[in-house]
């Protein structure tokens, strides 16, 4: 069997074949687009332009926001053109740059959510080491090695992806090119390797899942020693809005790419992949600014 799909590209879902319901997808898509820009540049200026958030919490997550604008901006605008010019065609170098840049963003944005909670458990558990360990050059050199490990991570999965051969159907039953949507699409065995990488990519997010619960173990643990009920506040109001960053990526994205093939459905899959795709870029900044007192009152300084 020819590599068709090489020459014909792919087709992705549309969110309905009416067509008002096509412009309500775009109008809808483009308020959650632009609420997440703005969100995500003013974490980004205010980090930037504040001097006392010049501080390794605030580098790391002012790096979170530039990788929640890359991923939404990989999936979202194609849809929303899509849905716009009424047609379902991602070409084939199109497709292979959304998998390799969503991926890419995806995984240091995960890399980042763990570096966090580590920082997080130093400054809360080991305050007197703080100042030595979370130096400077410190979270220079583990936020490179974020972004340069997404870059291989990506390479890795994009070079297996399409070194497969498709065939026949090339309907990807996905608002984006999504993996486990174009493995149903594959016709050559060697997809077994991609999956053993997913099985392992798949280990390998909830260990480091688990490394940042027991860090939030210690935390609370430590937390509920503070005395003053302002210190306990203080911590808690760092902590709860990285857990539920955490858990808005996580949970859908391990159940998007774990789920029995008996309960996939396209509607299924559809809200999966928003959640995890679309719904984390968007929440995160306003998680962030809504729980941080010290980016609220640079905000209110920056706006005069």
């Amino acid at each position: 069997m020819t590599n068709r799909t090489a020459e014909n590209a792919f087709l992705l879902l549309g969110f309905s074949d009416v067509r008002e319901l096509q412009l309500l997808h775009f109008v809808v898509f483009l308020g959650i687009f632009l609420v997440a820009l703005a969100g995500n540049l003013l974490v980004i200026i205010t980090v930037t332009l504040s001097h006392h958030l010049h501080t390794p919490m605030y580098f790391f997550l002012m790096n979170l926001s530039i990788l929640d604008l890359g991923s939404i901006s990989v999936t979202v605008p194609k849809s929303m053109v899509n849905s716009l010019l009424n047609t379902r065609t991602i070409s084939y170098t199109g497709c292979v740059a959304q998998v390799f840049l969503f991926i890419f963003f995806t995984g240091v944005d995960f890399a980042f959510l763990t570096i966090m909670a580590y920082d997080r458990y130093v400054a809360i558990c080991q305050p007197l080491h703080y100042e030595r360990v979370m130096n400077g050059r410190a979270c220079v050199q583990m936020a490179a090695g974020a972004w340069i490990s997404g870059v291989l991570h990506s390479v890795l999965h994009t070079g297996n992806m399409f070194a497969l051969t498709f065939c026949g159907n090339n309907t990807v039953d996905q608002f984006y090119c999504e993996i486990p949507q174009l493995l149903k699409l594959a016709c050559s065995d060697s997809y077994l390797t991609e999956i053993g990488v997913i099985v392992f990519d798949v280990c390998l997010f909830l260990s480091c899942f688990l490394l940042i619960i027991v860090s939030y173990t210690q935390i609370f643990t430590t937390v509920l020693r503070i005395p003053t009920e302002q210190g306990r506040h203080k911590a808690f109001s760092t902590c709860f809005p990285h857990l539920i960053v955490v858990s808005l990526f996580i949970c859908p994205g391990v159940f998007a790419y774990v789920k029995p093939t008996s309960i996939s459905t396209t509607g299924l899959d559809l809200v999966v992949a928003v959640l995890y795709s679309v719904v984390p870029p968007v929440m995160n900044p306003i998680i962030y600014s809504m729980r941080n007192k010290e980016i609220k009152d640079a905000l209110r300084k920056l706006t005069g």
